[in-house]
């Protein structure tokens, strides 16, 4: 370690860490810009490593220093979580399948029973074995042959999305000597339980294809598919019926599918659609029939009905509604499920096959989440969703195909947790341009004083992700503390609809900023909290939307939190080698075009710092990040550190085992919000 990060890492110099500025010279075809800290992206130079860990020490001093909370915060959390848990069994071809979690394990063991869920039972993996010794360990997909005896599974043990897939055979519980390295987690099997799909990385580690492989050959992989347009994203799954094996592959606008058959699983794809510039399709099978909701003509979408494959007979099943968003569908042997959106709200309704009656499911009546979930088997009764409020834990809940009637079958326990104690309520807040946004938000009514509280403003406001309400138990350690928190649904997702999205991306990104804005300072007018008190936090996309609003109104917030922030917006979408750039010059704009380079130049956060009293902010990276490289906020804070005015804390803790998600275990995650919740309650002054 250098000297000059040595002193700090003893905390001898009482100052942050100042990054060494050494011009670099970006090229575009506008004129050239010069970066002070892009040094900063070799993750093989000795001095970025420094820079990281002198960072995360004066974080460390920052909490130590005053008054260190977060043992306490990481007790109380954990003291929630229930010691022993274990998920509802699903059904899979005879099969019941769970997980559960054993005493103080941080992650599940995986079973499965025979011909129900009390059935004979056998351990098929324990993820606490697979993953000791290491930093960082995640199974991003998983999936059954359909004789039932082997199961795949696709591990990262980085956090960085560069899957490897291995086979357990459940006749012997051992892993076959198969393995397929560089992978993303789609996989599908043929029929014959031998043949297997599965989907391949580039060098930018987006999905780019898609291989066959014969399990037990030894042979190598044969390409199947390949998406030759980087501004794609592909994937694949099988059919519920599993009849077919499914492959998208879609643009921010614009999609494209292809079947193939899982009894000729050697076959090359069945194109369905061609792809249409502007039009967006999906696919569910249900009964005989395929189904496809699209946006062709349908600015929130609509249902139709046709015959696998490649049938030009299309029938209308519903038709578009402009105030109903249709946002997925679930098909089974004799019922389709259609989700939707109204009103900020998400609903069900149930359509009989072919094309009988539609029931409307009388979900609760609260601003929830609302999830399907292991609906695996075709020919069932009933469909499994996962429901969760900011007063309701997550539940799962079996919902009768036939009658609607919804069963709650399980929901989260969570050790001390009085419901009557919490408030929730829904507002909109008006926008200079005429547009009310909503906000949701919840509280501790016996801590609630009219313009007292501290308060927390989470956004998001992209891809058309809507940021519904769902309950963290975590979030108690705050609202226990007199914090209200608060969810502002801006523009760039899809709560009010199709257009709610359109109108906050591209040349109209800006209003996701003015909207979050807005909302702070609504909820500080009309006495929501104390406005001296506001505080601000998104992650990934959202942190884009924290350092635009800290550059655009830094008096607002108390302080501010930027999770794995998206902050050098023009940089990395000018640089084609990082992970998900051309797949997003839909969503931000391609920088080659005059207009877009100005636009997103004009807010990106790291071009935009200025000489001005930043707020509080507390910044978080992963080193093996592939979403959102450590190198963006690194070069922010830096930046900032430089530039800034203020002396205000700001603190960049990075992850030096995980990637953009965090830690990967149920207890060693509570760390990584500890942090935040330190820092939070810290500067609201509340009491511990």
């Amino acid at each position: 370690m250098s000297p000059f990060f040595a002193a700090i890492a003893l905390f001898i110099l009482p100052s942050p860490p100042l990054a060494p500025r050494a011009p670099h010279d970006i090229d575009s075809p506008f004129g050239v810009r010069t970066d002070f800290y892009y040094w900063l992206r070799d993750s093989e130079d000795p001095r970025v490593i420094e820079y990281l860990e002198a960072e995360n020490l004066y974080a460390e001093a920052f909490f130590t220093e005053n008054g260190d909370i977060r043992e306490t915060l990481i007790s109380e959390m954990a003291d929630r979580l229930p010691s022993e848990d274990a998920s509802v069994p699903w059904e899979l071809d005879g099969w019941w399948y769970g997980t559960r979690y054993e005493a103080g394990a941080d992650y599940p063991v995986y079973f499965r029973c025979m011909g129900a869920p009390d059935g004979p039972e056998s351990i098929l993996f324990d993820m606490n074995e697979l993953a000791r010794d290491r930093e960082y360990f995640s199974i991003e997909g998983l999936s059954v042959s359909p004789d039932g005896f082997i199961v795949s599974l696709c591990i990262d043990t980085l956090g960085d999305h560069r899957g490897m897939i291995v086979f357990l055979d459940t006749r012997t519980g051992a892993f076959l000597p198969d393995t397929l390295d560089n992978t993303s987690s789609d996989m599908a099997w043929g029929a014959d339980s031998r043949t297997f799909l599965f989907g391949t990385l580039d060098e930018t580690r987006r999905t780019a294809g898609f291989s066959r492989y014969a399990l037990g050959s030894g042979e190598s992989p044969l390409e199947v598919f390949f998406e030759a347009d980087s501004t794609f994203w592909p994937w694949m799954y099988e059919s519920r019926s599993r009849e077919w094996i499914i492959i998208g592959t879609e643009s921010t606008d614009t999609s494209e599918y292809c079947l193939i058959g899982t009894d000729d699983a050697g076959a090359d794809p069945s194109l369905v659609f061609p792809r249409e510039q502007g039009v967006l399709y999906s696919l569910e099978f249900a009964g005989d029939s395929l189904y496809i909701l699209t946006n062709r003509d349908a600015l929130n979408f609509r249902l139709q009905r046709t015959l696998p494959p490649g049938c030009p007979e299309i029938t209308e099943v519903l038709p578009h509604d402009p105030d109903v968003l249709l946002e997925g569908m679930v098909g089974f042997r004799n019922r389709l499920v259609v989700m939707d959106r109204s009103l900020g709200r998400q609903g069900l309704r149930i359509l009989a096959i072919p094309e009988g009656e539609w029931l409307r499911v009388a979900l609760p009546d609260e601003p929830a989440s609302v999830y399907s979930s292991s609906n695996h088997e075709y020919d069932s009764d009933s469909f499994r969703f996962e429901f969760s409020s900011f007063v309701t834990p997550w539940s799962t809940v079996s919902c009768d195909l036939f009658t609607g009637e919804l069963t709650f079958l399980k929901t989260d326990s969570v050790a001390g947790y009085d419901p009557s104690l919490y408030e929730t309520e829904f507002l909109m807040a008006p926008a200079p341009d005429g547009e009310m946004v909503p906000v949701s938000l919840v509280y501790r009514r016996d801590l609630f004083s009219a313009g007292g509280n501290p308060l927390l403003l989470y956004g998001y406001g992209a891809y058309g992700y809507s940021n519904d309400p769902m309950f963290s138990s975590s979030a108690l350690s705050l609202l226990d503390r007199g914090f209200v928190y608060a969810i502002a649904h801006v523009r760039g997702g899809q709560e009010l609809g199709r257009r709610w999205y359109l109108d906050g991306r591209l040349l109209s990104k800006k209003n996701t900023f003015t909207d979050f804005i807005v909302c702070a300072e609504y909820l500080g007018e009309t006495g929501w909290c104390d406005p001296d008190r506001m505080f601000g936090m998104g992650e990934s996309a959202g942190g884009l939307l924290i350092g635009a609003v800290a550059n655009m109104r830094p008096d607002l917030w108390r302080g501010l939190v930027a999770g794995v922030p998206f902050v050098d917006v023009v940089t990395t979408m000018m640089d084609e080698s990082i992970p998900l750039t051309t797949g997003e010059y839909s969503e931000w704009g391609n920088p080659a075009d005059r207009i877009f380079f100005d636009y997103m130049l004009s807010y990106s956060p790291y071009d935009n710092v200025a000489p001005v009293d930043y707020p509080a902010m507390l910044v978080n990276a992963g080193l093996y990040d592939s979403q959102v490289g450590y190198w963006e906020p690194a070069k922010w804070v830096a930046s900032m550190r430089h530039t800034g005015t203020g002396s205000e804390p700001l603190l960049f803790i990075t992850n030096m085992g995980a990637g953009h998600g965090g830690s990967s275990g149920r207890y060693s995650w509570l760390e990584d919000i500890a942090n935040q919740y330190a820092f939070l309650i810290e500067l609201a002054g509340t009491d511990l």
